[in-house]
């Protein structure tokens, strides 16, 4: 198959070893076994949509990256999306505000959590789908579970902390130091801004903003879906997730080798999300 080139920038790699355009930062983008196909613009965030290899297995798997990250980053192609598609599962990969292939976060207001879990759930569309997140993406996916207009099948949650990292950071310190200010003297602080710093800076700390103004809250919309938990035994940032575990019926933790980052790209991580969603390859 030939690749179409939508107008925009950026690569996407193709199965057989072809770059193709990447759409713009609102763009859609279809990919067949790793094939651009399609590009049409959304009004929710940008996703990359890869359809399935052979016949459909099970319904589409929604994948949500976490903080200062990005979707190629968190969950590169080969590792999700080619073989999801090959045991027979869509993927809808979504780009966050504020993050690479992302739109900006002008301001605070724009990026609430109910402003973002809305547009998750306009990416997820209306169909059944299953929900995969880690990190900021496990806790966007906690509450998207039970959006009205969304049907989850099954959710998974990496790297998720009970905590509310964001309403902690002294945001007036964290703009000063990205602008050439003085470090900030709290750790939590310094290492967010840290974060933001090695990308779109002004977009992450409006983010931080906005989601901070509506706290995670691990009382309220507590998933009602079968739950897989998964979390590095080296990771000091999921600690207490047992916490959140309690509170979902039903739910099961998997602890897997590494640290916050190490656990995503390990071969454990992926195998167990793969298993749980049945859809290990065949």
């Amino acid at each position: 198959m030939k690749g179409f080139l939508p107008p925009g920038g950026g690569v996407v790699r193709g199965t057989q070893g072809i770059s193709v355009n990447e759409g713009g930062p609102h763009g859609t983008l279809d990919r067949v076994a790793g094939f651009v196909y399609d590009c049409r613009m959304t009004s929710a965030f940008p996703v990359i949509r890869t359809l399935s290899a052979r016949p459909v297995t099970g319904p589409p798997v929604v994948l949500i990256h976490g903080f200062a990250s990005s979707a190629a980053c968190d969950w590169p192609a080969e590792y999700w999306a080619d073989p999801l598609a090959a045991a027979g599962r869509e993927t809808v990969v979504v780009q966050l505000a504020g993050h690479p292939g992302g739109p900006r976060v002008a301001k605070a207001e724009e990026a609430t959590a109910t402003r973002v879990v809305d547009a998750l759930a306009e990416c997820a569309g209306t169909q059944e789908v299953d929900v995969v997140g880690y990190s900021l993406g496990a806790r966007l996916a906690w509450d998207l579970v039970s959006h009205p207009k969304v049907s989850v099948r099954r959710l998974v949650l990496g790297g998720l902390s009970p905590q509310e990292p964001f309403a902690a950071v002294d945001l007036g310190a964290a703009r000063q130091a990205v602008r050439g200010g003085p470090a900030p003297d709290d750790p939590l602080t310094g290492a967010i801004t840290a974060m933001a710093a090695a990308g779109d800076s002004e977009s992450l700390l409006n983010l931080v903003e906005g989601l901070a103004s509506e706290p995670f809250d691990p009382g309220a919309g507590v998933p009602q879906v079968p739950t897989l938990f998964l979390a590095g035994r080296q990771d000091f940032m999921a600690h207490g997730i047992e916490q959140l575990v309690a509170r979902v019926p039903g739910a099961r933790l998997r602890q897997v080798a590494g640290d916050h980052r190490g656990a995503l790209v390990g071969v454990e991580l992926r195998e167990a999300v793969f298993d749980f969603l049945g859809a290990a390859a065949l």
